[in-house]
């Protein structure tokens, strides 16, 4: 019951307690142009966004569960403690953000520590909300899928802003990327377990037709990001990896990260010309985990290009 009839919201938690900051930046050696801003260590690191009237980049540790931020302009980083699992969030026009959660879609306000299911989802027995993007219509598409690597299929939902939402893409084991194009015409979404990245149209998807895959390889499509160019930056989870993917489907650019699963990207900064990049350790051996100290951490590059602006929630 995506649209939750008939079920009243509820305020969650209230003044949820704020977890310490984390070590910003690090003396490691990096690829050139890449620094880990925090260190923040997370088990799943994913859905980075950018507010702009806060000059805050946000994300989630999933498994956590837990919100993360971090300020540039002061360096500073911080999060919250949550109840139970989010992934992926919209600043919203009013204020706070719209968070796609297991329960549905809730408003969180990050400074008072409230959260708010507004829109509860009635999801099978082990399954979470995963990806979650605003697009330049300002409605809010966002993922459910089964926790267990996405052995049953999920779906892809949007959210318009008086918060009517309805399934729009059925039988995707893990969706990822959800990124619309500058003009509208297209949603650009991944299957992860089928190592394949879709490009659809956007007001009626479900043509499935192939952009781009990574078949045969030990990585998957993730996480991506739209810029202003019309080029779509995905994260290669398991490839060590963020490429930047022209209109027409070849890879443009790849840029290297010290960690072998990043796991989402986003645009930020003033100009929206930094780039974060997400990552996680979940999954990972002791010993793999070992060799990247970085795992979980938050890190930022300037590729020389600007990210597409995007339009704040009005629901």
């Amino acid at each position: 019951n995506p649209n939750g009839d008939g079920r009243m919201s509820q305020v969650i938690a209230a003044a949820l307690p704020r977890k310490r900051s984390h070590d910003s930046e690090t003396s490691l050696s990096l690829p050139t142009g890449l620094r880990c801003v925090v260190r923040s260590a997370d088990r799943l690191g994913e859905g980075p966004v950018w507010s702009a009237a806060e000059g805050r980049l946000y994300w989630f540790d999933i498994k956590a569960p837990g919100l993360r931020w971090y300020e540039p302009a002061t360096g500073r980083d911080s999060g919250l403690d949550l109840p139970f699992r989010a992934s992926a969030a919209a600043p919203r026009v009013s204020g706070g953000l719209l968070v796609a959660t297991e329960r549905g879609l809730a408003h969180l306000d990050p400074d008072e520590g409230r959260l708010e299911i507004v829109h509860p989802v009635d999801a099978p027995e082990g399954f979470r909300s995963n990806e979650g993007k605003i697009d330049v219509h300002g409605r809010f598409w966002w993922s459910l899928m089964d926790d267990e690597s996405g052995r049953r299929p999920g779906s892809i939902l949007r959210t318009d802003p008086d918060m009517t939402t309805r399934e729009m893409i059925a039988n995707v084991h893990i969706a990822n990327t959800l990124t619309s194009s500058a003009d509208g015409r297209y949603l650009y979404w991944a299957d992860s377990r089928l190592q394949t990245l879709y490009r659809d149209d956007l007001e009626a998807p479900g043509a499935r037709t192939e952009f781009a895959n990574l078949r045969g390889q030990d990585a998957g499509p993730d996480g991506g990001a739209m810029d202003a160019e019309g080029f779509l930056w995905n994260a290669h989870w398991g490839g060590a990896r963020v490429v930047r993917y022209a209109p027409d489907g070849r890879i443009e650019r790849t840029v290297e990260v010290p960690v072998t699963q990043p796991s989402s990207c986003a645009f930020g900064g003033p100009d929206l010309d930094i780039l974060y990049i997400t990552s996680a350790w979940d999954g990972l051996s002791d010993a793999a985990r070992a060799a990247q100290p970085l795992a979980g951490g938050l890190f930022a590059c300037e590729p020389g290009v600007k990210g597409l602006a995007l339009p704040a929630f009005a629901g």
